[in-house]
């Protein structure tokens, strides 16, 4: 994790700007103002991106300050161009977003060290799927990639390149939730024992194209994109940055403070919704008459299950088409009802579940 201040770098604000299209920017900030309407608040928004859900922030509430955290140091810099108007009450940190808690510690203007908001807009960037380059799309040619950070870890060719058979069809059907998961696998083998590897994002698509049945290819849009989805988690370890981060964005919430999290596939909003859940129900047997003061929920919902987008919303931003938006606010104290950790991996997918995005 490293710091990264608000200067103006080379990258212009209007790259940022014109690029990308915050999903559910008003619905978000809603939920968030309650937590926000107080003086001089502090809010963390732990995927930064192209900064267009922090820029709505810092235009609505004029007291409100900003840490924005990110992997890509690219996102970091197109975003700080884009901010850099608001001056001190925007910061940056690079750095996964596990680390939240460090983070709200040093950001907090409170005694109990904790912020008034924290807002997660998961998955992969605008940024990061609109640059050829970084090897996240199957539209077009691209080396393979596909990490948010391109300073450190296994690409996805690299992850190709060395699996075994039996580890790829695994991580196909676990995190691509993919059916076909052990032709796929098979086909990228045979392919690599040949002496040919797949080298490019175009050559991985259509060899996973040849190993679908047909019937399935003509329904559910591009074939590939299950197969790009669980390469991409892989290699970026989301599932488990995400299951470890919501405990520690929680326990970095005030008393009043709120949590906003949008996932866009049912592997992410699997585990939000588990770890909130757990926050807002009491730890007591359902037909206990009196539940004991330490044993009430730390959590409130503060919205109904998972919201979609609307008719305009999706008008207005294609990329809402998937967005699951779960909020939360803290009720009591961490220090009395700490959010517990993650002990374990993320748990295993419905290997039939369906894809969202």
């Amino acid at each position: 994790m490293s710091n990264a201040p608000a200067a103006q770098p080379t990258a212009s604000a209007d790259d940022a700007a014109g690029r990308h299209t915050p999903v559910l920017l008003k619905r978000c900030l809603d939920l968030l103002a309650p937590a926000l309407n107080v003086p001089e608040p502090v809010m963390i928004d732990c995927t930064l991106g192209m900064g267009g859900h922090t820029e709505g922030a810092l235009e609505r509430f004029p007291e409100l300050t900003v840490i924005g955290m990110d992997r890509d140091p690219q996102a970091i810099a197109l975003a700080s161009a884009r901010l850099h108007r608001f001056g001190d009450r925007f910061s940056a940190v690079q750095g996964t977003y596990d680390t939240v808690d460090v983070v709200a510690r040093q950001a907090s203007r409170r005694a109990d060290q904790a912020v008034d908001a924290i807002l997660m807009d998961l998955g992969v960037s605008s940024l990061q799927l609109d640059d050829a380059d970084r090897g996240f799309s199957y539209a077009r040619p691209a080396p393979l990639d596909m990490r948010m950070d391109q300073s450190a870890g296994q690409t996805a060719q690299e992850l190709l390149d060395t699996a075994d058979e039996r580890e790829l069809a695994r991580i196909l059907r676990i995190y691509g939730e993919e059916r076909f998961a052990p032709g796929i696998a098979a086909a990228i083998v045979r392919r690599r024992n040949s002496g040919r590897p797949v080298t490019d994002t175009a050559e991985l698509t259509e060899l996973v194209r040849q190993s679908i049945p047909a019937a399935a290819r003509r329904r559910g849009g591009n074939p590939a994109k299950r197969t790009f989805q669980a390469l991409r988690i892989a290699v970026n370890g989301e599932l488990d940055l995400l299951q470890s981060a919501l405990p520690r964005a929680l326990n970095a919430l005030r008393v009043g403070g709120r949590l906003v999290v949008e996932s866009y596939h049912s592997l992410e909003d699997r585990i939000v919704k588990r770890v909130l859940a757990a926050g807002a129900a009491p730890e007591v047997p359902a037909d206990l008459p009196v539940i004991p003061e330490n044993l009430q929920p730390y959590l409130e919902p503060v919205t109904h299950g998972a919201e979609k987008a609307d008719a305009a919303e999706l008008a207005a931003n294609a990329r809402s088409a998937s967005v699951r938006l779960r909020a939360v606010e803290r009720t009591r104290p961490t220090e009395q009802a700490p959010a517990p950790y993650a002990t374990a991996a993320a748990p295993m997918a419905k290997t039939r579940g369906r894809n969202r995005r």
